[in-house]
């Protein structure tokens, strides 16, 4: 990585870093490491696939919104194996306008899948330009400019400044792909809450020095002191060594820009060491609190089948003892009935046969009594057997609504199809990715709550390529997913994987929206619990009205 020479005016009043350690320790005499939140968003830009070993060709820059008056213009050529890129830029700013952490900007070379390259810092020299002579080993790729807090940073900041711009006469496809990539949210590199104060330059010192200072402090507030105190403590004392150059009188400075260099791959690998250390406690926590919903979700489905069934079996009690009431307010008129005829055999003993009736009066009034109980019994089986309906409907709505925050999700006959899309992959490839890992985690953490869920795993291509290449590469990444729900503890018999290859798009595959639509895992969710069983309609289940 080649970088060219800096002249950046600055406010001539050198503050040391061990004051502002000093300050970073007083904001944590608690021991407390702060939360930190790394907001990511996303941004397109063209990207140009570049013929191999056709000689240079050129593309232009342009300015972002965040800095209108930027341009430049780059010479890009295939040299042994390596892109070589030539570039020249106008109409920089300071970076510091941009907030007290951004010290310098760095040039990036993103892939169209959305990986990010740091091939380069761009320096501002005199009259606000910068050139840089920098190598990559992508073939198709997106230039862009950032602002950052220092030189070795692994993800590029949300502040873009300059984006490459197709030109008429450049080399290349005849149809430039987008490249999506996420950029850090400005501020992110500082946690919710931190403070430090912000880096003052000094003229006489090197720009790598203050980078350094930045890094340092950006690695104790992403909490590197506590989750990787090893490297945090070897970058402090290459810091402090930095100080001691610094302060010297006759110090060198190609070694101090050396030291400097040194304490900002230090800092920065302590930094990527506790961000991951913290995401694997979050991992962790967030694993034994879905444990705990998944004990109470078993308990109150387990409660909720007895209720169901204690329903259905108090609405056939009920009809049991209204046909018993029938029957025996049918015996008492025929009772009655044969009372009144006994009456007009034996007028006589009028005051038996009238007492006979009136028993018989009686025991109607006891039968229609009784038959009414049980007809108010009845309704009541049935309140509790709709309200079970209503239950399903309520939890189908709920969990609808938990998947479609990470997948698109839809409601059909089917059940709940979770689309998977084919973000998953890497093109042609069944390896899940690390962010799909992150995903379908939360997807196991919602299906293990509720036991009673069955999952249908479905795997679809577009059209490019063979139909047996189409067909195995849909079974291979259906396969992919049931095998990594398996190891988060769904259970293999509630789970079934099938590809379907090609067969069943869902858009066009003569546009490259469309056979995007087409490469897609869908995950099917069904279960009596939701009032749907896989290949089985819901009109054979009770369901509430929608």
């Amino acid at each position: 990585m080649k970088r060219s020479a800096v002249l950046l005016s600055v406010v001539a009043i050198l503050g040391a870093s061990t004051l502002a350690q000093a300050q970073m320790s007083k904001s944590n005499e608690n021991n407390q490491v702060p939360i930190y939140s790394m907001n990511l968003i996303s941004r397109t830009t063209p990207a140009v696939k570049y013929e191999h070993r056709s000689g240079s060709t050129k593309i232009d820059f342009q300015g972002s919104a965040l800095m209108p008056s930027a341009a430049g213009e780059a010479k890009v050529e295939s040299k042994r194996g390596a892109m070589e890129i030539e570039a020249e830029f106008s109409g920089l700013n300071k970076p510091t306008s941009f907030g007290t952490e951004y010290l310098t900007y760095v040039l990036w070379a993103i892939s169209p899948e959305g990986r990010s390259v740091n091939v380069g810092e761009v320096l501002v020299g005199d009259n606000h330009r910068s050139k840089v002579d920098v190598t990559t080993d992508l073939q198709t790729f997106a230039l862009i400019v950032t602002a950052e807090p220092y030189y070795a940073v692994r993800r590029p900041s949300n502040v873009v400044i300059i984006e490459n711009v197709i030109r008429p006469d450049t080399k290349g496809t005849t149809e430039a792909v987008d490249a999506k990539y996420e950029l850090i949210d400005k501020g992110g590199y500082i946690p919710t809450g931190y403070h430090f104060d912000p880096v003052v330059l000094n003229s006489k010192l090197p720009l790598e020095f203050f980078e350094a200072r930045n890094a340092v402090r950006i690695a104790q507030s992403a909490g590197a002191d506590s989750y990787a105190s090893e490297s945090y403590q070897k970058a402090v004392a290459q810091m402090k060594h930095a100080d001691d150059m610094a302060t010297m009188k006759h110090s060198d400075r190609k070694s101090l820009i050396s030291a400097s260099r040194e304490v900002v791959q230090t800092a920065d690998d302590s930094r990527e060491i506790a961000m991951k250390r913290l995401d694997a406690d979050r991992i962790n926590s967030d694993k034994d609190r879905e444990a705990g919903k998944l004990a109470n979700a078993r308990a109150s489905t387990k409660s909720e089948m007895q209720a169901r069934m204690d329903a259905e079996a108090s609405a056939a009690e009920a009809n049991r003892r209204r046909g018993e009431a029938d029957k025996a307010t049918a015996e008492a008129q025929r009772g009655q009935q044969n009372a009144e005829a006994e009456s007009d055999r034996n007028r006589s003993v009028a005051i038996d046969a009238n007492q006979i009736t009136a028993e018989a009066q009686q025991a109607q009034r006891n039968a229609e009594a009784e038959s009414e109980r049980n007809r108010l019994a009845a309704a009541n089986a049935g309140q509790q057997l709709t309200q079970a309906v209503r239950d399903r409907e309520e939890l189908r709505a709920k969990l609808l609504q938990q998947f479609n925050v990470i997948f698109a999700t839809r409601d059909t006959a089917r059940g709940l199809i979770v689309n998977l899309s084919d973000v998953l992959f890497d093109t042609g490839k069944s390896t899940l990715r690390p962010e799909a890992r992150e995903k379908l985690a939360k997807i196991s953490g919602i299906v293990l709550a509720y036991p009673d869920l069955r999952l249908a795993i479905e795997g679809n291509t577009d059209s490019v390529g063979s139909d047996s290449m189409n067909q195995a590469l849909s079974e291979q990444r259906a396969g992919s997913v049931r095998d990594y729900l398996a190891k988060e503890n769904i259970p293999s018999a509630s789970m079934t994987s099938r590809g379907f290859g090609k067969t069943q798009p869902v858009a066009s595959n003569d546009t490259a929206e469309g056979r995007q639509q087409n490469r897609r895992v869908e995950l099917v969710v069904s279960g009596e619990v939701i009032g749907t069983i896989v290949g089985v309609v819901s009109e054979n289940l009770p369901m509430a009205p929608r």
